[in-house]
């Protein structure tokens, strides 16, 4: 005849059950992590971790459309109300011009073109392309470094200038890519300089911190008037070499990436980029969401050309461009 256990007994009986029931769940996990690993390339990736510290930062992407939704976007007067956003021509290196309509957030933007707003092959229909920059001074050159490591040998490096109407150009920014040849997407780090910060045209915020190249001291505070507060997501389809290319610059700037299918994806720092491979005829600007500066009650959806808007209900907002006919 067992004895009889008292109140105190039972609370510890219960207690040693429950941990005994907890340890068991955390060693099933770990063995159920330790098979995973190895059994394939994209599993693999997905538990790798970024190489140190991120250094390069979503920027900004932008996308070549058609022109009747190049110029609905132009003529929106929802989406003056739905972001800053702005057209303007701006004067580059060389003499380059282009005109694009921007929809400006607190540190990230989106910049879209219509067919023949920008020179050359950039210009045509579904091209389109990513800059990803620096927060401090000095952590381009570190960039440059991990390229290398990765086997990038001869990273392509150049200086962008921006011409204020002057005719004089004044250093923009300091780039590189992993080659100068693509197929329709490109991709670029970027760290601002100091020449332009220092300049009073460009209307830059006060350093935050010694060494402030970042990206919201660079963007106005405008945002704050509108309901886009930042990009959360871009999708983008490009062709498979146009996506190996990309793959080591965001390696190197300390994106975590992983493989897709034929693509590729990359997380860190608040924004998730995702490049699928398409031949190119099917490549360009699909998706891109939004972080709202205040959550909202309702569903909103426009339709822009050949693309739709929605926006809400809640903290988000979800750009889709129609696929290539």
């Amino acid at each position: 005849m067992p004895l009889q256990s008292t109140p105190l007994q039972r609370m510890l009986l219960h207690r040693m059950l429950r941990t005994v029931m907890v340890l068991a769940v955390a060693v099933a996990a770990a063995l159920v992590g330790t098979v995973g690993v190895g059994t394939s390339t994209a599993r693999a990736e997905e538990g790798k971790p970024p190489q140190g510290r991120q250094l390069l930062f979503f920027n900004h992407a932008y996308g070549v459309l058609d022109r009747g939704t190049a110029d609905a976007i132009e003529h929106s007067a929802h989406l003056r109300e739905f972001a800053d956003f702005q057209v303007r021509t701006t004067t580059g290196s060389d003499g380059q011009t282009w005109t694009g309509r921007y929809l400006m957030g607190r540190e990230t933007y989106l910049e879209l073109f219509g067919v023949g707003d920008l020179p050359g092959q950039d210009g045509a229909f579904g091209s389109a392309g990513m800059g990803v920059s620096t927060e401090r001074a000095g952590d381009g050159a570190k960039v440059i470094e991990r390229l290398r490591d990765l086997g990038v040998t001869e990273p392509v490096e150049f200086q962008q200038t921006r011409d204020f109407g002057d005719g004089v150009p004044v250093p923009w920014y300091d780039a590189v890519l992993t080659t100068d040849r693509y197929d329709s997407f490109g991709a670029w780090g970027m760290e601002y300089r100091p020449e332009y910060f220092a300049d009073p045209r460009s209307k830059i915020e006060p350093p935050n911190y010694p060494g402030d190249v970042g990206r919201e001291r660079y963007l106005p505070d405008d945002y704050r008037d509108h309901e886009m507060r930042d990009v959360t997501s871009v999708r983008l389809a490009a062709s498979a070499r146009d996506v190996d290319n990309t793959v080591p610059l965001l390696r190197a700037g300390g994106f975590a990436v992983r493989e897709v299918g034929d693509g590729a994806v990359a997380t860190r720092g608040g924004v998730t980029v995702r490049l699928d491979a398409a031949p190119r005829d099917q490549a360009g600007l699909r998706q891109v969401t939004f972080a709202l500066n205040g959550p909202v009650g309702y569903r909103h959806e426009e339709r822009i050309g050949r693309s739709t808007l929605v926006v809400g209900p809640g903290l988000g907002a979800v750009w889709s461009f129609d696929a290539p006919k």
